[in-house]
């Protein structure tokens, strides 16, 4: 065989190799393999966050079921539930009145804050004044000031208004809005189109009547964020309650956490069932707004998108 030959023979492989590597088929299989490789390899990372979440809970639910003794051992589920844990709660603290006076108190302030945050948002969003741009960054810059610095001074004013270990020292300070939520509604407002507002103009709409008969019902799933949000902050909210209430007829299911905790030993079984009974109503709202909530992130941006 001659040397031509040879290389005739190896060019005609090379081509054969470089065809069948390059055939459709073949890389369309090999994209549909990455794209399976990357959604598993995501699909594991949110399993793992999910988990990471969700383990706590779990551990909760089980704790709660146990006897004292048994809190150390690993199963996951007891051998014996013990559901009177959940009944001895009622027994032990007025569990019932503090979740009347949370469910009160996150009535209060998340209607106030609906309210006036949306009213902000769309006098920044859509009235033109003067310095409204450096208004609103300095009133977005409060953002920046630890709770822990605005505690004193509210706390003060409390006292001096005689609100002291009273429900008012628990609604009237975050009743009037607050920095985050009036970006939410001041992003939302500003997305709507010019021409709704033009047109209620044109029909000799007031600007009350163009905020709250024409705009307003359009940001229904930004108040649903900003609704949810709250309420959660305010369920959740433990050190202003714990500076501002000593009576147990006006305080709040995150003191009764507190009181459960003895100086010495604590019933941690019990505390368990109490945290169960507690997060119930917030897994309730959020099931119940979960839509209306995730379109609202979406479509205020606060999603990254």
């Amino acid at each position: 065989m001659s040397v031509s030959d040879v290389l005739r023979r190896n060019t005609q492989d090379r081509d054969t190799v470089l065809a069948t590597k390059d055939s459709p088929g073949t890389t369309a299989q090999r994209a549909t393999v990455r794209r399976m490789l990357r959604g598993a390899g995501m699909y594991l990372i949110l399993v793992a966050i999910a988990w990471c979440a969700l383990a706590p809970i779990l551990w909760a639910v089980s704790g709660s079921l146990k006897r004292d003794g048994e809190l150390g051992q690993p199963n996951l589920v007891p051998e014996q539930p013990r559901w009177a844990n959940y009944g001895e709660v009622f027994d032990t603290l007025p569990l019932g009145r503090m979740l009347l006076n949370t469910t009160g108190y996150a009535l209060c302030v998340t209607a106030g804050q609906v309210f006036f945050c949306s009213l902000a948002g769309y006098a920044f969003a859509r009235l033109r004044f003067r310095g409204r741009e450096t208004l609103f960054l300095a009133y977005l810059g409060t953002l920046m000031v630890p709770l822990t610095v605005t505690v004193l001074p509210q706390f003060i004013l409390m006292r001096t208004f005689g609100w002291v270990d009273s429900p008012w020292a628990m609604i009237l300070p975050g009743l009037f809005g607050n920095a985050f939520g009036t970006y939410l509604m001041r992003q939302f407002f500003a997305s709507l189109p010019a021409e709704l507002e033009e047109a209620a103009i044109l029909d000799g709409c007031s600007t009350w009547q163009v905020y709250w008969r024409v705009l307003l019902p359009h940001t229904r799933p930004a108040l649903m964020v900003l609704a949810v949000l709250t309420w959660i902050t305010v369920w959740n909210d433990f050190l202003w309650p714990l500076i501002m209430i000593q009576n147990n007829d006006i305080a709040t299911v995150t003191l009764g956490l507190i009181r459960l905790q003895g100086q010495y030993t604590t019933d941690w079984p019990l505390l368990m069932a109490t945290s169960i009974i507690i997060l119930l109503p917030l897994l309730a709202i959020y099931a119940f707004a979960q839509r209306a909530f995730i379109r609202g992130i979406a479509m205020s941006g606060l999603g990254g998108r």
